[in-house]
């Protein structure tokens, strides 16, 4: 294992041939997203969620996290869980591996949070330099549960709601910055990170309920690596109902508008006086609602043949503009809307808060998210836009 005695900055001694990296995956993370369930806390939640035609994300995410490490770091050993808890990922690099934990046979092939903590008391017993979590806020706040700050945590972003500051704004780069401080390379230095999670019970109660569960350590980048959740001013809120009253007053007729997730949204719908979901996506077509809380096959369903725009917003202190708890809005409906046909509103205090001062976009589809980046303006307030650089 590497030496990482800390110096001031919180840099590593490089001792590349050493590198030893936990690999924690969780294969249910983010399958509730586009089927609207906003997570897959809790078996009836996946039971539901597969129910609904839902899909695995995390494997492949977590693949192109490792196929970016170990292009840079070839030279490293993983320490792992059996099956979907990483060795199924890990066989498809090559790389080098243990398995230091069993995962018990379950007839649906998925793994569970007790599953998840043996498996990060497993790796930190053993030895390592960094744990790469592939996952959500649930997932890391299991692992951190076990481990605590003892071991640095790195987020590979696939679940569904990630507000916590220890995930990478995309599964490329967090392998970069996991190469970067495995390699001793000064780009990534360790900092405290706040470990966030909201109640999935009160989401799909349309409540929010956010925690602090703690601190851990984590590498950080800081064009790579996303900030923890801000909430908006009260400033902000009165400059987006301006926003929300233009944007109603430019309605066109025969138009399908779809309301993303967040407080900034929700200003349209009480502009028209009609009921919207705070955590959902909702349609409204002649000023009515005519869908509310839609998955992603809803929306397809709604948009498809007709003229249609996004209302979103961004995530506040991250810049997240699709990819983070919208995950409805997949990438066959953006395409199908089409990047002309996307409004964004923000507040003028949080685009000012943002570090650095651009949005990001993390689809799962890297074409797609190419095709977004950019310039693109954003409502702020009566008549006034905001310019912002869109990474991918």
């Amino acid at each position: 294992m590497l030496d990482r005695a800390e110096t001031k900055n919180n840099q590593a001694e490089p001792a590349i041939d050493q590198a030893r990296c936990g690999l924690i995956v969780n294969p249910i993370a983010g399958m509730g997203g586009r089927v609207g369930l906003k997570g897959t806390d809790g078996p009836m939640v996946l039971a539901e969620a597969q129910a609904r035609g839902a899909q695995p994300q995390s494997p492949e995410r977590a693949g192109r996290a490792l196929a970016r490490l170990i292009r840079i770091l070839p030279k490293i050993r993983f320490l792992t869980g059996e099956g979907p808890l990483g060795e199924d990922v890990l066989r498809e690099t090559g790389c080098e591996m243990e398995i230091v934990a069993n995962t018990p046979c379950r007839s649906n092939g998925m793994t569970t949070k007790g599953d998840t903590e043996r498996l990060a008391d497993a790796i930190e017993q053993a030895g390592v330099d960094l744990i790469l979590v592939a996952g959500g806020d649930g997932t890391v706040r299991d692992v951190f549960k076990i481990v605590g700050d003892r071991v640095p945590l790195l987020g590979i972003p696939t679940g569904v709601k990630m507000h916590s500051a220890l995930f990478a704004t995309s599964p490329g780069l967090a392998g970069d910055v996991a190469a970067h401080f495995l390699s001793g390379n000064s780009k990534a230095q360790l900092q405290d990170a706040e470990i966030m999670d909201i109640d999935e019970a009160s989401v799909r109660d349309d409540r929010v309920s956010t925690r602090l569960f703690g601190y851990c350590r984590a590498p950080f980048e800081q064009s790579s690596i996303q900030g923890p959740k801000a909430s908006p001013t009260l400033a902000d809120r009165e400059a987006l109902w301006s926003s929300a009253r233009e944007i109603v007053e430019e309605m066109q007729s025969g138009t399908l508008y779809l309301l993303g997730p967040g407080s900034s949204t929700r200003t349209v719908s009480e502009v028209l006086g009609v009921p919207a979901t705070l955590l959902g996506v909702d349609a409204i077509l002649e000023g009515e609602v005519v869908g509310t809380d839609l998955s992603e096959s809803e929306i397809l369903a709604l948009a498809t043949g007709r003229a249609a725009k996004l209302i979103v917003g961004i995530i506040g202190g991250q810049g997240c503009l699709f990819g983070r708890g919208n995950q409805q809005f997949s990438s066959d409906v953006i395409r199908l809307v089409g990047r002309d046909n996307i409004i964004v509103m923000a507040g003028a205090t949080k685009l000012a808060g943002l570090v650095p001062s651009r949005l990001f976009v993390d689809t799962g589809d890297l074409e797609l998210d190419s095709t977004l980046a950019g310039y693109m303006a954003v409502r702020t307030g009566s008549r006034q836009k905001a310019m912002m650089r869109v990474d991918a």
